[in-house]
């Protein structure tokens, strides 16, 4: 399959799994509380809303993208100022964006170069990272509910752009960059395993795909999970991973703390 079309296929499948938490929600379910600090659901609605009309004018509009990214203050400031919408403009707001966005995305190129809030990406890494961000903000959604999701195959692009983003994680921080490669293992949901990084890596991360895409996304802290991190720059990256965009993320504190 093209990478394209699979990337697209399932950042649509995505799509449908977030949807289907906010299908059977009430008004005052919308100002829940969500993990995020100072989030409610409905925020973390309108911030993937705003952004997916981001990534369109990044896409077809550079100099409104420009225009758009000198106004941009905080994620949080875009957050405050939507908090006036009711929860059904919201939803159908969402469901607009996101259509859009994959109507855009299907006439790019994955080799296309587009701007972005940090660095530059490939057509296929920017649909990547819609769906990264929309499988990380629906797991907030789910924890707000008490909502367990099953760890789907999709995860594998959530894994992919973390491991890429290794180099990120420290430069945000103004960190050196370890110059000692690191390798990935995790175990996939129905069964196999997804790799990343030379064999001969002495530096090695391995557990299951789920708590790797929790721990890249900031959605838990590493250690509430199983993962197994070797001393040095595997454990030193895994401590700082940070898969999105935008300034060093506070990431989650340990439950047991």
């Amino acid at each position: 399959m093209d990478l394209m079309a699979e990337l697209l296929g399932d950042l649509r499948a995505e799509t449908v799994s977030f949807e289907e938490l906010l299908q059977p929600l009430r008004d005052d379910d919308w100002e829940r509380p969500t993990p995020a600090e100072g989030w409610a659901i409905r925020d973390q609605v309108s911030h993937l809303a705003w952004f997916d009309d981001a990534a369109v004018l990044a896409a077809t509009d550079p100099g409104g993208y420009e225009a758009l990214l000198g106004r941009f203050g905080s994620v949080d400031d875009v957050a405050e100022a939507m908090r006036g919408m009711p929860p059904g403009e919201l939803r159908a707001w969402f469901g607009a964006s996101r259509a859009r966005a994959l109507e855009v995305f299907g006439t790019l190129d994955a080799r296309d170069r587009l701007p972005w809030f940090g660095p530059p990406m490939s057509a296929a890494s920017f649909v990547t990272a819609r769906l990264m961000e929309t499988w990380a903000h629906g797991q907030d959604v789910a924890d707000a509910l008490g909502v367990v999701r099953e760890p789907t195959e999709r995860l594998r692009h959530v894994a992919t752009i973390g491991f890429r983003a290794r180099p990120y994680s420290f430069a945000v921080r103004a960190l050196p960059v370890p110059e000692e490669p690191v390798r990935v293992e995790l175990s996939l949901p129905g069964g196999g395993t997804w790799t990343a990084g030379p064999e001969q890596a002495t530096g090695l991360v391995r557990g299951t795909i789920l708590d790797f895409c929790l721990v890249v996304t900031q959605r838990i802290h590493l250690s509430d999970t199983g993962l197994e991190t070797t001393p040095g720059p595997a454990r030193a990256w895994m401590e700082i991973a940070q898969a999105f965009a935008g300034g060093p993320g506070k990431g989650r504190a340990p439950k047991s703390g």
